[in-house]
């Protein structure tokens, strides 16, 4: 394989792993869901906590993405619902290398979105 190529198909590899994934869709009922914490704006501060804890690794500690994966604050981001984020978080995108964190309790990833919701 020439160089050139080679460069090309880097690029496109390492630009995939951090572009947005049309796929990756939370289904409607999903996306309707309605953060329950949502008029108990304090709750965000448990959110940078365990954002800290499991997702700045990647995401870098202010949201705004790494080499690895991608800026939180976008506005494609904050565009999503509560829902999709939270169906996000919990379900993961593996082919992105996103991990699930259907293992957190649901409080805590409802606080990592208003968390990303404050960022």
């Amino acid at each position: 394989m020439n160089a050139t190529l080679s460069l090309v198909l880097s690029t496109a590899i390492l630009g995939g792993a951090i572009a947005h994934d049309a796929s990756w869709r939370a289904p409607a009922d999903a996306a309707a869901r309605v953060n329950p914490l949502a008029s108990r704006v304090e709750m965000a501060a448990g959110g940078k906590k365990v954002f800290g804890q499991r997702c700045s690794e990647c995401h870098g500690v202010d949201a705004r993405g790494t080499d690895k994966a991608p800026d939180l604050t976008s506005g494609e981001v904050q565009a999503q619902s509560d829902g999709e984020l939270f169906w996000k978080i919990s379900s993961g995108n593996t082919r992105r290398g996103m991990p699930a964190f259907s293992n957190l309790p649901e409080p805590q990833r409802w606080q990592l979105v208003m968390y990303l919701r404050s960022r």
